[in-house]
């Protein structure tokens, strides 16, 4: 029936109970899902269409128990969900045209950016600042420009939303972290979309792994909303600087296996 064995299963669905409770609160679920995804014997392509499958269930839940909890309207962000969504269709159709090459280089030393940021920066808590930039322009040229990154690459994409939310949209750290997981609801849902036409994903076994990340999405936005700042900014500092680490680590691999 699923794609891989009982024994394997049960490891997948660790894993998305894991990545499930760890994206909800500060994003980077896919350092879990997609690696375990290759070690269980999926290449790299099926391994990003089925991640995709099992983490639109996490970011959904995320987003629902946000809005349940009063700190987001989700209503009000329909039209930036749709704007990440279509962006991110956009990006995925895109892989095959746009050099990654230079992005996936800088990408490291940006998550580093953002994780001393976050680490470093005095004064971020849950409460709201002043906006440096404007709804509409941040809906207009923000929103797509993440999830468009998302499809045509993803890694970060939480931590793109986040520090969008916090440094320009003037939101306290619990209200961005509400804020950022319906657009990433959406940006999923648009590249799963295009991988669905481009890729084979796990289906069976990605829905399976996203019922585990419900739970665990569940778990992690309400320790998210009891705890607040206190928990979320330590959370995104470690999983940015994880994220960087593997990143790095993916190019020396690559250019040490290279002749030339």
């Amino acid at each position: 029936m699923f794609e891989v064995t009982l024994e394997v299963l049960a490891l997948l669905l660790l894993a998305g109970f894991a990545a499930g409770f760890v994206d909800a609160i500060a994003g980077g679920g896919g350092l879990i899902t997609v690696p375990v995804l290759l070690l269980t014997g999926a290449n790299p392509v099926t391994a990003l269409a089925t991640n995709k499958v099992q983490g639109v269930f996490g970011a959904a839940t995320a987003a629902l128990s946000y809005a349940r909890g009063g700190h987001v309207d989700l209503r009000s962000q329909i039209i930036p969900a749709l704007i990440s969504f279509a962006a991110s269709i956009g990006g995925a159709l895109l892989v095959t045209v746009l050099p990654t090459t230079l992005i996936r280089v800088i990408l490291p030393a940006v998550l580093v950016g953002i994780a001393v940021f976050f680490a470093t920066k005095r004064g971020l808590d849950d409460s709201d600042r002043a906006r440096r930039m404007a709804p509409g322009i941040f809906m207009l040229t923000l929103v797509p420009l993440i999830a468009g990154y998302d499809g045509l690459l993803g890694p970060g994409t939480g931590s793109f939303f986040m520090l969008a939310f916090v440094s320009l949209g003037g939101y306290g750290i619990l209200k961005a972290t509400a804020h950022t997981k319906l657009l990433n609801f959406a940006s999923n849902a648009g590249a799963l979309l295009a991988f669905a036409v481009v890729a084979t994903p796990w289906w069976l076994t990605g829905l399976a792994m996203g019922v585990a990340q419900i739970f665990g999405a569940r778990l992690g936005a309400r320790l998210a909303q009891r705890i607040g700042a206190k928990l979320i900014k330590p959370l995104l500092v470690v999983t940015s600087l994880v994220l960087a680490t593997k990143l790095f680590w993916d190019m020396f691999q690559t250019s040490a296996a290279s002749p030339f």
